[in-house]
């Protein structure tokens, strides 16, 4: 990768987290909470339905970095904090993910990148940070 400036928008990208995302998600990580498949239990908990795995939310969100910078191996720290669950509604459509990204400070060949992932008008990540080398 050549030069990165300060307020470069990297591409954006949706994602669409569906129930069945949610399940292939728990086969995979082997988080079987219940919050993210019984409706039941999700209301009974206060939250407004079943909701995405937040580290679900976190790995789709960092795609957007890893797929401009074309080399995983780059990525050099990534945090977040989980602010707002990630509903997902038993519609046969689910949630919508947009997650876009904002490299805000180049030093020493590493970019920094905040990221910005909203679902329903909110966003649902906070202080996402994603630190890559790009020299």
């Amino acid at each position: 990768m050549s030069s990165v400036a300060v307020g470069f928008e990297l591409p954006s990208k949706e994602f669409q987290i569906t129930r069945e995302t949610l399940v292939r998600y728990a086969g995979a990580s082997g988080d079987f909470n219940v919050i993210h498949w019984n409706e039941r239990i999700a209301h009974d908990v206060g939250l407004p339905d079943v909701i995405a795995h937040g580290m679900l939310t976190m790995g789709l969100a960092v795609q957007v970095v890893t797929d401009w910078i074309d080399d995983p191996s780059a990525l050099v720290d990534y945090g977040c904090r989980f602010t707002r669950p990630v509903v997902v509604p038993d519609d046969g459509v689910g949630a919508s993910l947009l997650v876009t990204g904002t490299v805000t400070t180049v030093d020493d060949d590493i970019a920094t990148i905040a990221l910005k992932a909203v679902c329903a008008e909110t966003t649902v990540l906070g202080k996402a940070t994603v630190r890559v080398r790009v020299g």
